[in-house]
């Protein structure tokens, strides 16, 4: 089928009848070529529209559905051809409307035609949550509905993911999962950083029949830069605001067999009260407490929580269950002073933070991120527009 699409893709055109020659009897303008030809159906979601010019410049293309949804493309420098910029929406109807010129004579083409239906489609989410304002260490989060296994799958996606920022910046994507993929700075974000993310998802191919049949935006904002140092030798909390130090803490960490993990985590999400249940981590009746005041750390339920009923350990001995224990006026300030995305560090313990439990990309060298990256390059933004 793709052998006989493509021999009638050079093969033929369709013109809309705007020839508009000179005066004097002068031959019309030869109308522009299109690929998909008029009336090719099956067109394969990702492939790209083409326009050429058979003489002279291009003067104007326009590819939309049948909702009039228009298709975002780029016209050469030249002038003498066009191309879609990102893949088209499966099973859908376009058409193609191509203005073209030489030496005042004016033609036009239009080819309509239809994509190929998605046998399953590729369903997507992002965080953080679209327009937020986060934390310096914060990745961003694209999650799919759908194993993507191949390289040239991953590929596709990461070619679909748009990147704009106010500040320049260079980053890379990392493939936590075949679920997963997410991009992180080189270094952390700088504070006041304005954030946008175009995933061009329609239209890419990520498996057999597997296509993306819609885009995702999303935009969000980078906050002052928060920092927090947890010492589990020292049994102390520092907490800076940029580089400036506004708060020290007394704390209590995980007991030996309990050990806190040592590792950059980020704050995950802030929950006022809620109850620790040891259930949870794979030992019922353990423990079941109702704490306030509590910022995650990690996916297996590492938090900075109140505990008064430590306050006589903080400061000079570890008895938690693996939190980091901290008196309730302290909880509260700190739960009110962080935002999700901030940077939390634990040193002091022998139990490494494992990456991938929870949003982890700071638990990774730079070198290490970018080799988890299926194009195996840094991304550097676009311009905010």
């Amino acid at each position: 089928m793709a052998l006989v699409a493509a021999s009638s893709l050079v093969a033929s055109c369709s013109s809309g009848g705007g020839g508009g020659g000179g005066g004097g009897g002068a031959a019309a303008a030869p109308p522009p070529t299109i690929a998909p030809a008029n009336g090719t159906q099956q067109v394969a979601p990702d492939q790209p529209v083409v326009v050429k010019a058979a003489k002279g410049k291009l003067t104007d293309v326009t590819v939309a559905d049948a909702k009039g949804r228009k298709a975002e493309g780029k016209l050469s420098p030249d002038g003498k051809s066009w191309q879609t910029s990102w893949g088209l929406a499966p099973g859908a109807t376009y058409t193609v409307t191509a203005h073209g010129g030489d030496g005042g004579r004016q033609t036009t083409a239009t080819s309509t035609f239809t994509t190929l239906a998605a046998e399953q489609k590729l369903e997507s989410g992002l965080a953080p949550l679209d327009g937020e304002a986060v934390g310096v260490g914060v990745p961003i989060q694209l999650l799919l509905g759908d194993d993507v296994t191949t390289k040239a799958g991953k590929q596709a996606v990461e070619r679909s993911l748009e990147l704009r920022t106010s500040t320049p910046i260079t980053g890379a994507w990392y493939w936590i999962s075949d679920r997963e993929v997410d991009f992180r700075p080189q270094a952390y974000w700088p504070s006041g950083t304005k954030v946008k993310l175009v995933a061009h998802l329609s239209g890419v191919k990520a498996g057999d029949g597997l296509y993306g049949t819609k885009d995702r935006t999303l935009s969000f904002t980078v906050g002052a830069k928060h920092y927090t140092r947890i010492n589990a030798r020292t049994h102390e909390a520092k907490v800076y605001s940029g580089d400036k130090p506004v708060r020290t803490m007394p704390v209590s960490l995980g007991r030996p067999g309990d050990d806190s993990y040592t590792g950059v985590m980020i704050a995950q999400e802030k929950d006022a009260h809620i109850i620790m249940d040891s259930a949870t981590t794979g030992a019922p009746g353990a423990y079941r407490i109702p704490t306030d005041w509590n910022v995650r750390l990690t996916y297996s339920g590492t938090f900075v929580h109140a505990a008064p009923w430590s306050t006589g350990a903080q400061g000079n001995s570890n008895v938690s269950h693996g939190c980091v224990n901290a008196s309730p006026s302290d909880a509260r300030w700190f739960f009110n002073f962080t935002d999700r995305g901030d940077i939390i560090e634990v040193t002091g313990t022998t139990r490494k933070l494992r990456f991938g439990n929870g949003p982890t990309p700071w638990a990774k060298s730079w070198t290490s991120w970018l080799q988890g990256s299926a194009l195996g390059q840094p991304v550097t933004t676009a311009p905010l527009s």
